[in-house]
């Protein structure tokens, strides 16, 4: 029997790009980077877990914020080679900014305009030296 992360078209780097919904609105939270390790640990703890570029390890959503992810259901797409967690985003933030989408700027204008408020102070959320 194939593994199911084989059928999983990795990148050269050998990341797949993860994108994060609300499970209940449909609304995009985040995208972020997970690797074959990543992806496995999210299907056996049920919650996001990711890989982190800049810091080189494994990310598990909320580790410092309390902001976890729980995982409702995952989907690939047709090339194989997107992934969509579907979520329940715990506490409703899921952008480090303290806002609950990460896509909370609107191009009008010539411009991206800001539209989503801060629920939370970043500074209230993560510890001092983040």
């Amino acid at each position: 029997m194939k593994d199911w992360l084989d059928e999983i078209n990795w990148n050269s780097d050998g990341l797949v790009p993860a994108i994060a919904q609300d499970h209940k609105t449909g609304r995009v939270l985040m995208m972020a980077w997970m690797n074959r390790e990543s992806l496995a640990l999210t299907a056996a703890e049920q919650r996001a877990i990711y890989w982190s570029r800049s810091r080189g390890k494994l990310w598990r959503k909320g580790e410092e914020s309390g902001h976890v992810q729980k995982l409702h259901e995952m989907r690939l797409d047709c090339d194989a080679d997107v992934i969509i967690l579907m979520v329940e985003q715990l506490g409703h933030i899921a952008c480090h900014t303290g806002r609950e989408s990460c896509f909370y700027r609107v191009f009008e204008d010539g411009q991206w305009k800001t539209v989503d408020p801060v629920l939370k102070d970043p500074n209230a959320i993560y510890h001092a030296g983040h």
